[in-house]
């Protein structure tokens, strides 16, 4: 049964359900507060400083402040209890609500205040001129301490193209279509066993590069998963060689929009309408995968900016079946053409590649590469290997994680995304 066939209570009781919930959360809140007011027990030590985005126009910066840094990744040795605890671990992140900051961007700075759940929000003017792709921020404490680089990536007036992607199932293996084998790569497993889908790093690469081969596509991630992976999944792209970009997560907050949401993944296509209106001169590449509802989102993103989505890839979970996945992937394509979008359902990054060079969105001379990339991560554990392996250190913790490809044994750990 869909979201969409399920019966649903009457608006005013889910109204007066999440108001109720709210509340509930809003007084807890409260108390903890006061607790460590008196105690002294809740001082800023981190500032995730989430990486920010822009152009000569303006940056948007974003982060959250903490009471404790979050934990590490796993080492060589951690066994699945040690994955399993740092998981319960990270979700339990104590945020500093109420505390000044201060963000500088080049020679303009502004001093704002956390949110409730400790998150921060900085709007700066944006450099006299995009030379680069990435520039440098930094948020502190209004003293100076706790002084955090925040990463910041500019929009070349040049660019051309934009690139929007999904994350779980869309760059990262997620199992999403097996409840017990997701289950387990999610609590079990890291980012030394975690697997790329084939060929992405090269893609993204080479969509980065794009058809002139300047490197001044700009690659954003949206996501279903909490805030609290953020750190993890940069982790992920940097030990796979996938391009770096801003990440759109989620809030586990029980406010309005958070942890009681909208149906479905729609979070993902507000915030892809936010890019797609905050850069109106580029044409976007939107990217995802078809065991979630990402090609019903980029469909109404076709339907709504037209000649402004330059294409739509929606990765195969299942490219061995027919089955419901494909059929509901397909029942948008007809949606997709008419709005004049080209359109594919793509067994590999290998596909996807060919299908971008013949629409000039890559360079032809990538394709060697992604081909050839593809190959090599054929050899890495499946994950069906990659589940049993958790299983079987399961059974014995004093058992070290399975070789895997070098590209996974750095040390960081990555539970599952969700989204």
């Amino acid at each position: 049964m869909t979201d969409a066939s399920r019966p649903q209570p009457p608006s005013y009781v889910r109204t007066y359900l999440q108001s109720a919930v709210i509340d509930a959360d809003d007084f807890i809140d409260a108390a903890r507060q006061r607790f460590r007011r008196v105690f002294r027990s809740h001082r800023p030590r981190h500032i995730a400083a989430y990486r920010g985005w822009g152009d000569a126009d303006g940056v948007q910066m974003i982060g959250r402040v903490l009471a404790e840094r979050p934990v590490g990744g796993p080492g060589e040795a951690d066994s699945w209890w040690d994955n399993l605890l740092n998981t319960y671990q990270r979700f339990e992140s104590d945020e500093v609500p109420g505390q000044p900051l201060k963000v500088q961007f080049g020679e303009h700075a502004v001093e704002v205040v956390t949110d409730h759940e400790g998150y921060y929000q900085a709007a700066l003017p944006g450099p006299a001129q995009v030379d680069s792709l990435w520039s440098n921020a930094a948020a502190s404490l209004p003293d100076g301490s706790l002084l955090t680089p925040q990463p910041v990536l500019l929009v070349h007036p040049d660019a051309g193209i934009g690139v929007i992607s999904d994350i779980d199932d869309t760059i990262l293996h997620s199992g999403i279509t097996n409840w017990k084998t997701a289950a387990q790569l999610t609590f079990l497993h890291n980012a030394r066993t975690r697997k790329p889908l084939k060929g992405v790093a090269k893609l993204y690469q080479a969509l980065q590069a794009g058809r002139d081969g300047q490197g001044r596509v700009p690659v954003f991630y949206v996501s279903s998963s909490p805030w609290n992976l953020y750190d993890l999944l940069e982790d992920f792209m940097e030990l796979n060689a996938i391009p770096p970009g801003p990440i759109f997560l989620r809030d586990l907050g029980t406010d309005a929009g958070k942890f009681i949401k909208t149906q479905g993944h729609g979070h993902k296509l507000e915030r892809a309408r936010e890019l797609i209106q905050r850069f109106p001169k580029l044409r976007w590449v939107l990217l995802g995968d078809s065991g979630q509802a990402d090609a019903e989102l980029y469909t109404q993103a076709a339907e709504e900016f037209g000649n402004r989505i330059a294409a739509i890839y929606i990765r195969d979970v299942d490219p061995e079946l027919e089955s419901d996945y494909d059929r509901r992937v397909g029942a948008h394509f007809e949606r997709v053409s008419a709005s004049g979008v080209p359109m594919l359902l793509a067994r590999d990054s290998g596909a996807i590649a060919e299908h971008a060079a013949q629409l000039g969105l890559i360079e032809a001379k990538w394709l060697d590469d992604v081909r050839r990339e593809v190959e090599r991560d054929e050899h890495r554990p499946s994950l069906a290997q990659a589940a049993a392996e958790g299983a079987a250190e399961g059974e014995d913790a004093t058992a070290s994680p399975a070789a895997s490809d070098e590209g996974l044994r750095r040390p960081g750990g990555l539970p599952s995304a969700v989204g």
